[in-house]
């Protein structure tokens, strides 16, 4: 693939946000598994994903526990890495109390300062959120339609 020749996963809102708090959870999650990792081999797994985190409902996963953390420890059908399922529970608590505090995770990013290319909304959900570094940060972002250029824009 040529530089300039990128396109992005068919699983990005790019052009459009996600429909709901869940939606965004999603691609959190996503792009938290994806670090490290073959995207190819996320994509091929991710049904198996959904169906372990309950669609990603923010409020089930919320309520997970560590019977729950054994049980995905366990399922050979998503990759086991305690510490990307901790994060996702996590982040799971963290959306629940914005959503308490802003009605929505599309309001709290909308209430943030989006200039300098999202500097400080960076800072922030890598505050708020587990596993979210700099670099998951942008991509998360530009997944969900967030007008950020990618770094070598």
């Amino acid at each position: 693939m040529t530089k300039g020749s990128w396109s992005p996963p068919k699983w990005m809102y790019r052009d459009k946000r996600p429909s709901n708090d869940n939606g965004y959870f999603e691609n959190m999650t996503r792009v938290i598994f994806l670090a490290g990792l073959s995207w190819k081999m996320i994509d091929k797994k991710w049904p198996n994903f959904q169906k372990a985190f309950k669609n990603f409902s923010i409020d089930e996963v919320a309520l997970f526990g560590e019977y729950d953390i054994k049980r995905l420890m366990n399922d050979s059908s998503i990759v086991r890495n305690r510490a990307k399922i901790t994060a996702t529970i996590n982040n799971a608590k963290q959306l629940q109390n914005i959503r308490k505090e802003h009605g929505s995770f599309r309001s709290y990013l909308n209430s943030l300062d989006k200039s300098n290319n999202y500097t400080l909304v960076i800072k922030d959900l890598g505050k708020k959120f587990s596993r979210l570094g700099p670099s998951t940060t942008r991509i998360f972002l530009y997944s969900v339609g967030e007008n950020i250029k990618r770094p070598e824009e």
